[in-house]
């Protein structure tokens, strides 16, 4: 049983209560925070007693990974199926029986990748399950709190996995922030994107911040960075952090017009 420490505010994982700072260095950051409460930490083994993950497949080859009820963040993994292995995007703070026997039911994990910190959860647990690598952007390396045996850092702007499989490194939210290229869910591609953009509400517009939560802007000149570097891709879906978080069709027009307000 999985006894490491979790902060109870962002779900990240430590390696173990030894090395626990006085508050998490995910929520100290900027672009998180430390709840009213105070900084807390539970373990998988106690979040097992009263949350369970939900799997619901969203559309031929892609499954949503969510746990419930909701804990800290509350977002969503995504599962990619494929002939020649499965990618699990993002992560969830839990791995339960049952969602660790249907993945191996259908060819376990080729590899994990992970958009942010915010989202690192309990990576290590999942990769020892399913004995698979980590792909982390080298620029988050300083903000990565539980570097397992598994963990591999890459450099530069893209990664190519299997496929037509890709990640690209880029920036915003946090310096390696990445996003996966899906092209075979969609006739123009897929983006999933963890929330280096997320949906407005309306589901008219996307946001790009240095922080959600505490409301912080990109500096104009990042945004329109930007804006330049998802011109040169091709997509026209985008799965972001949650299940509210998704827009078909339409996603590179949009995603694009949302930027251009910034400047």
């Amino acid at each position: 049983m999985n006894n490491r420490p979790i902060c109870m505010a962002c779900g990240t994982e430590y390696d173990s209560t030894d090395a626990l700072p006085e508050t998490c260095i995910i929520c100290a950051d900027d672009r998180q925070y430390v709840p009213d409460f105070g900084q807390k930490w539970t373990t998988e083994a106690e979040l097992k007693s009263e949350h369970r993950i939900e799997i619901k497949e969203i559309e031929t080859g892609l499954f949503q990974l969510v746990v419930r009820p909701s804990f800290s963040i509350g977002q969503r993994a995504l599962l990619v199926t494929t002939d020649e292995g499965n990618l699990l995007w993002d992560c969830v703070p839990i791995l339960d029986e049952e969602c660790e026997r249907f993945i191996k039911e259908i060819g376990g994990l080729r590899a994990i990748a992970i958009s942010h910190p915010h989202f690192h959860s309990n990576m290590n647990r999942w990769a020892e399950a399913f004995d698979c690598p980590i792909f982390l952007n080298e620029a988050d390396e300083r903000w990565t709190v539980n570097r397992g045996p598994h963990v591999e850092f890459w450099q530069g702007k893209r990664k190519d996995l299997w496929k037509g499989l890709s990640l690209y490194n880029i920036g915003g939210h946090f310096p390696g922030s990445q996003l996966a290229m899906v092209p075979f869910l969609s006739e123009h591609g897929t983006i999933l994107c963890g929330d280096a953009f997320v949906l407005s509400p309306s589901g008219q517009h996307f946001a790009a911040m240095h922080s959600y939560p505490n409301r912080i802007p990109l500096p104009i000149v990042e945004t329109e960075r930007l804006k330049k570097e998802m011109s040169k891709l091709d997509f026209d879906t985008i799965h972001a952090w949650n299940e509210n978080q998704t827009v078909k069709g339409n996603a590179k027009e949009m995603l694009l017009d949302s930027l251009a307000r910034y400047f």
